[in-house]
């Protein structure tokens, strides 16, 4: 009776011990099975994005939309305007504009920011790094490199206009790990010496547009001051030839 009573109880925490660990494997392969479908959607997440940035115009768009939150946060809609043509004589359009003080009122000037994205020529360089192959890397920095040179070129002859826009113009990178490497490498010198063009990644676009913005502000107000200044040496001129009326 007692060895039929011991083995009772051993079959029976064997059994309760053997359910409970079973089902915590199961509820760990629930969560590994869970897993492995949030990984899937991701990668079709990943895969999507990959199939949207591949193309030129949407890719482009996407820079454009991004560029566009950060001006909506900093100006109002007055202060600048998007697909602005800057040249009646030209059919091409900037991507945005700010809007600044020019010489006289009816006549802004303007800051042409252009959107670039040169994903193809940063992957290149990105896959040659990764994969080791030094040849492949130094071939793929001179295409990155050229590629934005080359549309450097193409803001500075499209879109500056003096006086009816700035001597420069800003050329917009939306990715700042972009931005950050040809910064690193001196290009944005480089632009800013030969054409003119000063490159700017999402962290820095909000600096050029505010200190741009202030010093608009600052211009308005010595204006305003020069025309107050003017008023009132009128004024007391008036007031002088006033006050000899008034003795004859």
């Amino acid at each position: 009776a007692m060895r039929a009573t011991v083995e009772e109880k051993l079959d029976r925490t064997l059994s309760e011990r053997l359910s409970a660990s079973f089902r915590m494997v199961d509820e760990k392969l629930g969560l590994v099975q869970s897993g492995l479908g949030e990984m899937r959607r991701m990668a079709q997440s990943v895969s999507r994005l990959q199939n949207v940035l591949a193309n030129v115009k949407t890719r482009g768009t996407f820079g454009e939309v991004r560029l566009a939150a950060i001006l909506s946060e900093i100006l109002t809609p007055a202060q600048y305007a998007a697909q602005a043509r800057l040249d009646p004589k030209s059919a091409e359009a900037v991507d945005f504009a700010v809007r600044l003080p020019g010489r006289a009122d009816d006549a802004p000037c303007w800051l042409p920011i252009d959107s670039k994205f040169p994903l193809e020529d940063w992957e290149l360089l990105e896959n040659a790094e990764r994969e080791g192959n030094a040849s492949a890397a130094a071939e793929a920095r001179k295409g990155l490199e050229r590629a934005v040179l080359k549309q450097a070129k193409s803001i500075r002859e499209k879109y500056v206009r003096p006086p009816v826009t700035t001597e420069f113009a800003v050329m917009f990178l939306p990715s700042e790990a972009i931005y950050t490497y040809l910064s690193a490498k001196g290009l944005s010198r480089s632009l800013m010496r030969e054409y003119g063009v000063l490159l700017a990644g999402p962290s820095v676009i909000s600096a050029i547009i505010s200190a741009v913005d202030m010093s608009a502000v600052k211009f308005a107000v010595e204006q305003k001051s020069e025309d107050i200044l003017r008023v009132l040496k009128n004024t007391q001129s008036e007031m002088g030839k006033l006050s000899e009326s008034l003795a004859l």
